[in-house]
């Protein structure tokens, strides 16, 4: 298998960091140093999607290069299933040393967490407890090189931090505790040493230099929202940009049902400017630690000579309202603070492209295929399954997903669904990205939210999150200037069929060009009528493109053979 001269990979993920809460990407971000260093190194990509704006359904899409429909990870209680051909099932056959270090919530079955040579698991409150799906206790490889007594001490406040609410809707706090137990740090640190000990040959036959897979998966900026207090600091509350607001964009009958009961719960009009103003100080706060920790990665791999054949991807797995809408955290809907994300490709010795930008939408199933192609794993080349080609046979069990000259199987390339990423392939700017939501569950109601007792916010968040994962069947295109939304399972939804006599579960159109914070929806309005009937073909497309969970055998000839 491959020797040298293929490259490292670093997949770094964020979570919950949506994309407006860096300057690179607008004016209400804050500067990210080290993250604007990597994209002046490479590609930055302009409008990335999530597949699905939930941690599970996000992590599990990334990983097999495949929407969640396909996978059939539409739940954060649906992790990687048996079965699925992903990037570290590839790496760890292809001779990788292979790496987790942060965040799980995706690989759970002993066959996946196998593939990894080092796995470091810790999560937004501190080191695994159990009880949890995709949370697995204990390490591989490697001990943590911070104590974790100190670890743990350092998360106690998280633990608790809603017991001491100073809102329904949400808690923040800045803390005192030794910077390097943060969970950010603490990551930081693993990786340092974990490039540390590769370089000195850990993890490799005698004699034998095998190149490392690491995905470094940071569980902030999510919530709990807490920060040491030095970073606060930084971000004070008042410098906050707050962006624009529609007073009546829930009352004035445009909005979607499921989007109204969301408001209901979340949005925080009885909170004082301040408070709201705060709660987005420490996720900035948060922002940036992960920044740091970000440049503590890539020093080492600089002083280290390991930069040059390394390709840094940055990513999240999905956003946060973060007061968009006046609202925190997340939702099922499709904000772009919630499925637009950031996304950086970055290896200046493999010759990509540096401090370019790339403005047509994408996907974040298109990295492992990005990847692959780069790595030299997979052409993604149609022209391979052309009569005559002189290619191997296609594996439709998976049982072996390699071909005799090392890269995986045209069989393997077909069932992903993402593809390499422009600029930094020779792949074409795409017209269309694309995020979908739900199971097909019944709708959660206003009616049904009015039988929670009240005071709503973040408690019912929770209370109600199992019935809103699963309702409906949402999907979503967005091109450069527009945003459709569609549930089938909606059809009948006029504008007063909703449970509280408003909107049912409408569609939804946003004029992104005229409308970039999506405040008002005008898909009833008859003058966007052709825009619909233009969106609806996206979205039809590329469900039918998207509709086979296992590739077909393709002929090998034209006609049928002989006899």
């Amino acid at each position: 298998m491959p020797g040298t001269d293929r490259p490292n990979v670093v997949f770094i993920m964020a979570d919950q960091m949506k994309w407006s809460i860096l300057r690179m990407y607008s004016e209400i971000g804050i500067e990210t140093p080290a993250l604007e260093r990597l994209a002046a190194q490479g590609v930055r990509y302009e409008t990335a999607i999530t597949p699905h704006p939930l941690c599970v359904p996000a992590r599990t899409s990334v990983m097999t290069a495949r929407y969640p429909h396909s996978t059939g990870c539409r739940r954060n209680e649906t992790l990687m299933p048996d079965g699925e051909v992903h990037a570290f099932r590839i790496w760890k056959e292809a001779g990788y040393v292979t790496g987790l270090i942060g965040k799980n919530h995706c690989f759970v079955r002993d066959e996946d967490l196998d593939l990894f040579d080092v796995r470091c698991e810790i999560s937004h409150r501190g080191l695994p407890k159990g009880g949890y799906a995709g949370e697995i206790v204990g390490n591989t490889g490697m001990d943590w090189v911070v104590p974790e007594a100190d670890i743990d001490a350092a998360h106690t406040g998280r633990e608790h931090l809603r017991d001491n609410a100073q809102s329904p809707r949400i808690a923040y706090a800045a803390t005192d505790h030794d910077e390097s137990h943060y969970g950010s740090a603490v990551i930081a640190s693993q990786t340092e040493s974990f490039l540390d000990r590769y370089s000195a040959g850990d993890w490799q036959p005698e004699g034998q230099r095998r190149p490392f897979a690491l995905w470094v998966s940071f569980p902030d900026p999510h919530e709990p929202f807490e920060a040491p207090q030095r970073y606060v600091d930084m971000f004070p509350p008042e410098d906050v940009a707050v962006p624009p607001q529609r007073e009546d964009e829930y009352t004035d009958g445009t909005a979607p049902e499921r989007n109204r009961v969301l408001a209901a719960i979340s949005r925080q009009d009885d909170d004082p400017e301040e408070f709201r103003r705060g709660v987005v100080s420490v996720y900035q706060a948060m922002t940036r630690f992960v920044d740091d920790s970000i440049g503590r990665i890539v020093d080492r791999l600089e002083s280290l000579g390991l930069r040059e054949n390394t390709v840094i991807v940055f990513t999240a797995d999905h956003g946060d309202f973060m007061g968009e809408h006046r609202m925190a955290v997340k939702g099922g809907v499709f904000y772009d603070c919630l499925v637009r994300v950031p996304l950086v490709v970055s290896w200046p010795g493999g010759g990509l492209p540096q401090g370019e930008v790339e403005s047509s939408p994408v996907n974040t199933i298109d990295v492992l295929p990005t990847l692959l192609k780069l790595q030299g794993f997979a052409s993604f080349d149609d022209s391979e399954d052309l009569p005559g080609d002189g290619g191997p046979e296609e594996h439709y069990d998976f049982s072996n997903i390699w071909r005799e000259d090392g890269r995986v199987t045209r069989a393997v390339e077909r069932r992903m669904q993402g593809a390499p990423l422009p600029l930094v392939t020779d792949a074409e700017p795409r017209e269309a990205a694309f995020s979908e939501y739900g199971t097909g569950g019944p709708p959660f109601t206003m009616k049904m939210l009015e039988e929670i007792p009240r005071q709503w916010g973040y408690h019912t968040i929770i209370d109600s999150l199992w019935a809103r994962e699963a309702e409906g069947r949402r999907k979503m295109a967005r091109t450069e200037r527009w945003k459709y939304v569609h549930d089938p399972m909606a059809r009948d939804a006029t504008a007063t069929s909703g449970s509280d006599g408003g909107p049912g579960d409408v569609d939804e159109l946003y004029d992104l060009e005229n409308d970039p914070w999506e405040l008002r929806n005008v898909a009833q309005e008859p003058e966007y009528s052709a825009v619909i009937s233009d969106m609806r073909l996206k979205l039809a497309d590329w469900m039918i493109e998207t509709e086979e969970h296992l590739p077909v055998p393709l002929p090998r000839q034209i006609g049928r053979a002989p006899g």
